[in-house]
């Protein structure tokens, strides 16, 4: 290759070097999104926490010994009288054998004390034996039936004690818990089962000091199931522990629920709503997770409509309540409007955003 093509070759790789790049078009980043509608929420003081039964129990055998049979599990609904577990019951049919035996023999002692006092009578009638011997006769007589009264005593605990190795259930109720298997050894009055009875629901919450004056004030309180949370039942404030908890600093509340249902069931999870005066028919209730921290206060990103995109845009809110379903906003948003509900502190103004399908994953997570 000559010299002047080389250098022409050289001069043109330089200037390809030297000169920019096309610029590549950023791709529209996935996002959720969520449209601002009035919904009919309880503006107010929420609290969630568990149904439970009114009144509970632990089932316990009155004495110890080995299970030997357990005929229901967690879940099972039992009647008054129903066999839930037994022991093994061979000592106690022992001991029961023992004390009527011990009945038998002092109720024959007693029958021979009789015969001899009411012979020894007719032989002082006739002067053939001394009045002292007589009082001895009557003496053993009274010994010999203190002794069957003890003993017939003694058989009716040893039978009670051969009953007490079968558990039944005393109220019609739901088994919650179990604590015993089949071959265990349990201890006399050791909780084997705990029973929720029949009757009245109630939701147990936890609440802080400051709010315990509002709930003792409180006439009404409402509550909704997580499993129907458009379905508003009517509470009332039972019980409230006199001492807070150790742990949590906080104080058990009971509320009972007035409106009975078959929707209600032990176990679910429920939020008891204090009602809050100034509350209005409607509010705007939106994810937690579409609000963050800016400079000192609350915002969100609205997504205005740009062609096939979206544009967000910060807007500054004021939050009235935070809730376990959610933010409650007071000011900042309105009916209608579109704002990202996740993701929110990856996402940039002016950034083309594209609305995610239900249901579809974004590349990369929301974050």
């Amino acid at each position: 290759m000559n010299r002047p093509l080389l250098v022409s070759v050289l001069v043109v790789a330089v200037l390809a070097a030297c000169s920019k790049p096309e610029p590549v078009a950023e791709r529209p980043r996935p996002v959720v999104v969520h449209t601002l509608a009035l919904a009919p929420v309880a503006a107010g003081a929420l609290y969630a926490g568990e149904v439970r039964a009114r009144y509970e129990s632990d089932l316990a055998f009155r004495i110890g010994g080995k299970v030997v049979e357990r005929r229901v599990d967690v879940g099972a609904v039992v009647k008054p009288g129903q066999v839930l577990a037994r022991l093994d019951p061979t000592d106690a049919g022992l001991n029961a054998e023992a004390s009527r035996a011990q009945l038998a023999a002092a109720q024959n002692e007693y029958a021979f004390a009789k015969a001899e006092v009411e012979r020894y009578r007719d032989l002082v009638g006739k002067n053939f034996v001394s009045r002292s011997v007589l009082d001895a006769k009557e003496s053993a007589f009274k010994s010999a039936s203190a002794r069957v009264e003890q003993a017939r005593a003694q058989a009716s605990v040893a039978g009670n004690q051969k009953d007490y190795t079968t558990l039944m259930a005393d109220q019609p109720g739901v088994i919650t818990a179990v604590a015993a298997e089949v071959g265990q050894v349990v201890k006399d009055s050791a909780p084997v089962m705990h029973l929720a009875r029949d009757g009245e629901r109630e939701v147990l919450i936890a609440v802080p000091e400051s709010r315990v004056a509002d709930l003792r004030k409180a006439g009404s309180v409402e509550v909704r199931l997580w499993s129907a949370p458009n379905v508003a039942l009517r509470g009332r404030v039972r019980e409230i522990a006199p001492s807070a908890d150790a742990a949590t600093r906080t104080y058990a509340v009971r509320v009972t629920i007035l409106d009975t249902s078959p929707a209600v069931q032990l176990g679910m999870t429920a939020n008891v709503i204090l009602p809050d005066a100034a509350a209005a028919a409607g509010a705007l209730l939106v994810p937690a997770s579409a609000v963050f921290e800016h400079q000192g206060g609350s915002a969100v990103w609205v997504l205005v409509a740009e062609g096939d995109l979206l544009k967000p845009l910060l807007r500054p809110v004021k939050v009235r309540q935070f809730r376990e379903d959610g933010v409650l906003i007071a000011d900042g948003l309105k009916p209608g409007e579109r704002i990202a509900a996740a993701g929110v502190h990856k996402i940039v103004a002016g950034q083309p955003l594209r609305a995610m399908a239900a249901g579809v994953p974004a590349a990369g997570g929301q974050g």
